[in-house]
């Protein structure tokens, strides 16, 4: 199992990540508030999709459309993948559950 620290560097990663992608857009569209170790992105219809880490798991855990998905990094793949084998992976899933609930794009900057 990936040290404390690793993860911690990992999730630094996708919370930066994922901030300034909600950040690129109207904030009248979508909404991000980052507090410690959850993330919220909150449509102007107030939908919502929840990114929060699990430390003692090493995972990230996202709800949203209904749903809770756990992802656990993959080092061979150096993604972060769905726990129950459904090949989702993280960021597509933010993105298409952010899409469902504010009909925008939300574009990862590279």
């Amino acid at each position: 199992m990936m040290d404390e620290a690793r993860y911690n560097q990992l999730v630094a990663a996708v919370f930066k990540r994922m901030v300034a992608a909600a950040d690129a857009i109207d904030p009248d569209v979508l909404e991000a508030e980052s507090t410690g170790d959850m993330l919220t992105l909150t449509a102007a219809s107030r939908e919502k999709c929840i990114v929060n880490t699990q430390r003692a798991v090493k995972q990230v855990w996202v709800a949203g459309q209904g749903q809770g998905i756990h992802f656990s990094y993959d080092e061979a793949t150096g993604t972060w993948l769905d726990d129950k084998g459904r090949h989702l992976e993280l960021f597509r899933f933010v993105a298409d559950v952010v899409h469902h609930i504010s009909g925008v794009d939300f574009v990862y900057p590279s």
